[in-house]
């Protein structure tokens, strides 16, 4: 049995990359939400904050809910 440590290489490769990504855009997502607090607080309304929130959350749930259709041979 021989393994393909190329393949192997390139599937962590993209795992530690994806995974940095997705971290990247949920913290993206608490500073959008930590603005519209900070808004919020000072009698404002951020609507710029919520929106970026929302947007980053979105994107983080579909990467995630991508990632569970690919594992999950039901759902295809």
């Amino acid at each position: 049995m021989s393994i393909d440590w190329t393949s192997l290489g390139q599937v962590t490769a993209v795992s530690i990359g994806v995974t940095f990504a997705v971290v990247v855009v949920f913290a993206f997502g608490v500073l959008g939400l930590s603005r519209y607090e900070g808004a919020k607080e000072q009698g404002g309304t951020s609507t710029a904050g919520i929106a970026q929130a929302g947007l980053c959350f979105l994107a983080c749930a579909a990467v995630v809910a991508y990632g569970i259709y690919l594992i999950v041979p039901q759902f295809h």
